[in-house]
């Protein structure tokens, strides 16, 4: 075991329907094991894994950004460019900690448990999470553009950071291939 995991299950959209093509946050209940620990949430897998894509090469710091399986991520607000992409939603859900440490990742949990893990492995794994997202957005019905403008936006934002920072990991890493909503 390399010391971190992350599965997901139950995918569906907020109204509980099989397909919604207006509504662009998938949902689930995910569970990552880091070392001996186990956090799970019911949440949305979307955003999660964007935020997960993130920690590959940002460190994240629980408590000072967004959760790691956020409750929710409904409000998309992108950069100028369109490139990039921040995920508000409520305060709800599970966090840890992602350090970089040159090629190791160290987790640390709300218990203060700490895990290293090679960077390559973690990255492997956070992947693995993003494409099983990806799969399910792909055997959907094509999400439908927001109206509004500024959704569009960052809808725009949102796609491209995933497919972004999912080609740059298969790049890096050289494993899997690009996949994106």
């Amino acid at each position: 075991m390399s010391g971190f995991s992350i599965d997901a299950g139950g995918f569906g959209w907020i109204m509980g329907t099989p397909d919604e093509p207006g509504d662009r946050c998938l949902h689930g209940h995910a569970a990552a094991r880091i070392g001996a620990e186990t956090l799970e949430y019911d949440c949305t897998v979307s955003a999660a894994a964007l935020y997960l894509l993130k920690t590959l090469t940002e460190d994240h710091v629980m408590g000072e950004d967004n959760q790691l399986l956020p409750c929710c991520g409904f409000f998309l607000v992108a950069d100028r460019d369109c490139e990039n992409v921040q995920i508000i939603g409520c305060d709800s859900g599970a966090d840890w900690s992602v350090y970089h440490e040159g090629d190791i990742v160290r987790l640390v949990t709300p218990s203060g448990a700490e895990t290293r893990v090679p960077i390559a492995d973690y990255a492997r794994e956070v992947c693995r999470f993003a494409d099983e997202v990806a799969a399910f957005y792909a055997r959907c019905t094509p999400k439908t553009e927001p109206e509004d403008d500024f959704d569009r936006r960052g809808w725009l934002a949102f796609r491209r950071e995933w497919r972004r920072r999912r080609s740059e990991a298969a790049d890096e890493y050289g494993f899997g291939t690009e996949a994106g909503i």
